[in-house]
């Protein structure tokens, strides 16, 4: 879904995009005696060094030889395969995921938008953006307790505030 098709930008697309993997080596919730954060694991290192890796055309065309493809299929597979590697990650690894180690990773996110704003000089907490949203938030809130079906926005807009109003739990 969403998720691979963001996996799919960032791995095969042409921008350079520095992605972060966090993972935990304890879970909270071990499924089949723990077998399920195991291949969540594998997978967050599989993907770190994929995207440091990289396949080559050779390597693609050697692996689809192998495996019995050729003639005009291998050549329509190899470009769909084929991908450069060197892209940026950084892979965060932390014990469990606790409050304390939540609020430390919302801390880290934090200094590092602030330091970027130094190196860049940039006000990184200037929120000239966000006012249009705080406007449009001040006329939605009524919204959100009024009985009346929203009309006045957009129709994506009106269907989120008419569908969160239909499934609020009853005071």
């Amino acid at each position: 879904g969403r998720l691979q098709a963001f996996a799919s930008w960032g791995i095969g697309g042409t921008k350079i995009i520095p992605a972060d993997f966090i993972a935990t080596v304890e879970t909270h919730n071990p499924i089949n005696n723990g077998i399920h954060h195991e291949i969540l694991l594998a997978n967050f290192l599989a993907q770190t060094e994929a995207l440091m890796k990289g396949k080559t055309r050779g390597e693609v065309k050697d692996e689809l030889t192998k495996a019995g493809v050729k003639g005009e299929e291998l050549q329509h597979l190899l470009p769909h395969k084929v991908f450069e590697g060197n892209k940026p990650t950084n892979s965060i690894v932390i014990q469990k995921m606790t409050p304390f180690n939540l609020g430390m990773l919302i801390a880290l996110y934090e200094h590092k938008i602030f330091t970027q704003g130094v190196i860049w000089d940039v006000n990184s907490y200037d929120q000239w953006g966000v006012e249009l949203g705080k406007q449009l938030a001040k006329i939605i809130q009524p919204e959100l307790s009024s009985s009346k079906p929203a009309t006045s926005h957009d129709c994506s807009t009106n269907g989120l505030i008419n569908y969160i109003k239909a499934h609020k739990p009853c005071p």
